[in-house]
């Protein structure tokens, strides 16, 4: 996967951790993200919506940073949406598009992936391999990929410079949207099964996030992004497919400026469980009992990057993050 110590930042971001984790009084969350409430529609549970929205805004309340959220469930038509249009780093859950490349390119052709796509695509979705992404990256290449993203519909998103697809900016919206590619049967990817399957394979210590709190009965497609860099501090990104029961469900959460790694997957999985939670009481199974997965345990949140880019700013292209059209 590549992944390197940041030998400055990781003995004092360790030593913080524990603090980090501990209960935060309730104080106002970062000005970005506060300006923007949680917002939470549905024409078929008026009454979900609202609470969910509530829930949400308490999940955030003693949480600082910047955060974008973005949850859908086809069964009552649920959205919610909080900053959904602001970019960040992708860091790895860019991997999630360069798949549906791979995929969708082996379909136009009329041919099932290649012994060598086979070989990179499982490696860099299963355990979040740099290389397998890079070689991926560099065969599908700028045009191509930039093809998937418009079929998607994504309005946001931006491939990162020559071979840092770790610097591709996104938003939650458009991850939103790419998540739908594999999870709805109108889509134009035939192959979305397997890249559902994929992810449901990340191994363990990769598939915290938006699956805590989920119930039993539901299986948790899952790509993370975790990455510090000299601004903004850590990206900590998580985005999700729930499917099972007759039912599907999406989550996307992406950050930055968390002070750890620590601090930013608690921040999503205060999110995530409070979603999980709303999405499943009725159908008894969001009372905390029974649940696939909880909250990850302090000493399985690891400190190191995932790898995708940089650490210093990259000239000529970073430049402050920025809200692109919702």
């Amino acid at each position: 996967m590549g992944i390197r110590m940041l030998n400055r930042h990781t003995a004092i971001a360790t030593a913080v951790v524990s603090a980090l984790l501990a209960p935060i009084p309730a104080v106002a969350a970062h000005a970005s993200t506060a300006q923007v409430p949680a917002a939470c529609r549905s024409t078929r549970d008026p009454d979900l919506a609202a609470r969910m929205s509530r829930d949400l805004r308490a999940a955030l309340s003693s949480r600082q940073g910047t955060v974008s959220v973005a949850v859908h469930d086809d069964d009552t038509g649920l959205t919610c949406t909080l900053a959904s249009a602001r970019q960040y780093d992708s860091a790895s859950v860019a991997k999630v598009v360069i798949m549906e490349g791979a995929l969708r390119r082996a379909e136009e052709l009329g041919r099932k992936l290649t012994g060598w796509e086979l070989a990179n695509v499982r490696p860099m979705i299963t355990r979040s391999d740099n290389p397998a992404a890079l070689r991926l990256w560099t065969d599908l290449g700028h045009a191509y990929l930039g093809r998937i993203l418009t079929r998607a519909g994504t309005k946001g998103t931006a491939l990162g410079p020559k071979g840092y697809w770790g610097l591709t900016r996104t938003t939650a919206a458009d991850q939103m949207r790419l998540l739908a590619v594999l999870t709805n049967t109108r889509s134009f990817l035939k192959t979305r099964a397997y890249g559902l399957k994929l992810l449901s394979q990340v191994r363990r210590d990769q598939r915290w996030g938006v699956p805590a709190g989920m119930p039993k009965g539901l299986k948790a497609h899952v790509k993370n992004g975790w990455l510090p860099r000299a601004t903004h501090g850590w990206r900590v990104h998580s985005v999700g497919a729930f499917t099972g029961r007759g039912r599907t469900y999406r989550i996307v959460v992406l950050s930055h400026d968390n002070p750890t790694m620590a601090y930013g997957v608690r921040t999503i999985e205060r999110i995530a469980q409070a979603v999980h939670r709303g999405l499943n009481q009725k159908r008894g199974l969001g009372d905390g009992r029974g649940l696939v997965q909880g909250p990850t345990p302090e000493n399985a949140i690891s400190e190191e990057s995932d790898g995708s880019a940089p650490y210093e700013p990259l000239p000529g292209w970073d430049e402050p993050e920025r809200d692109a059209t919702s």
